[in-house]
């Protein structure tokens, strides 16, 4: 199988990348990555030799025709994605430009060539935020989006269902729960408590930090998605979910003692706009594909630490 990982220098993407290659040596993987803040090529340096490695836009029409017509791509898996709620407030036109008119990038490449599978990866923040007590999400639920980052999921995902309708595409979404383990963007919630904690820095958390998130290990994400790209049926949805619910401040607490550190490293600040209270999402969908999650929180936790720990003291 050939497939174009767009987005695979990324957090996600990369470690789909480096399993899928490891568990698939024989399949052809291209990896397309603009190079933001958030992809990092030396993620892959222990495959590089296995998957080939192209710098680029995947709004870029004229370029994804030329990758998939010359490497005769059978899927694309689409990781590209702005993804920063705090950064969407501030200026969404680069989740604009990612999240919906680099999806009907794909869509049209798709058009073009039916045969293509794409499999787009969203998030369970389309949905909006939740109450406490309220019914997790299904894959009919409606879409409620609560910031611009997630208005420009939801807008992408549509586009797509759109095209399934329209234009009959070969086409899968799943949409997960908060991811965490190595490869994170620093300004991220896990990652930003190492970094400050290990500086002996307060720690930011919004509001009292009741916010409630499902936090699934990245691993296991990306194993979901490998039963997606295998078992699952074209225009369907699958959600993906460690039905483990946190507050903020209790993670927060068992990073820090994992790290070893007070819990007076702890600062409250003025809460996010529009921050959505709680997430959650039936995984029904994706269990019943025979994935369940593998990484316990407590160890998937040490993993991060230990990888951060590696970054932030060598």
């Amino acid at each position: 199988m050939n497939l174009l990982v767009t987005g695979g220098a990324g957090f996600i993407g990369s470690h789909f990348v480096l399993r899928h290659v490891q568990n698939n040596p024989d399949d052809q993987v291209i990896v397309l990555d603009l190079l933001t803040y958030a992809g990092d090529r030396s993620y892959l340096e222990s495959v590089e030799e296995q998957m080939q490695f192209i710098h680029g836009d995947i709004a870029d029409q004229i370029l994804v025709t030329k990758i998939v017509e010359d490497r005769g791509i059978d899927v694309i898996v689409d990781f590209a994605a702005e993804t920063h709620v705090d950064n969407s407030i501030s200026d969404a036109a680069p989740f604009l430009h990612t999240n919906v008119i680099g999806v009907q990038s794909l869509i049209e490449v798709c058009k073009a060539h039916p045969e293509v599978l794409l499999l787009h990866v969203s998030t369970d923040e389309v949905y909006g935020g939740l109450q406490d007590g309220e019914q997790s999400s299904t894959p009919q639920s409606p879409l409620n989006p609560g910031n611009p980052y997630s208005a420009s999921k939801a807008a992408g995902d549509l586009l797509i269902k759109a095209a399934i309708n329209t234009y009959g595409i070969r086409a899968r979404i799943t949409r997960c729960t908060n991811n965490y383990g190595p490869h994170q963007a620093e300004e991220k919630f896990l990652p930003t408590i190492i970094r400050t904690a290990l500086n002996d820095e307060k720690i930011p958390v919004y509001g009292e930090g009741k916010q409630k998130r499902d936090w699934l290990y990245v691993t296991d994400h990306t194993d979901a998605v490998e039963a997606v790209l295998e078992k699952g049926k074209d225009g369907e949805i699958y959600l993906i979910s460690a039905d483990s619910e946190r507050e903020n401040i209790e993670t927060a607490k068992l990073m820090l003692e994992v790290l070893g550190k007070s819990q007076d490293l702890i600062s409250f600040v003025k809460d996010r706009l529009g921050h959505d209270w709680r997430y959650a999402l039936d995984s029904s969908s994706i269990k019943a594909l025979g994935w369940e999650p593998k990484v316990s929180f407590e160890d998937g936790i040490k993993k991060t630490v230990e990888w951060y720990q590696g970054k932030y003291t060598s």
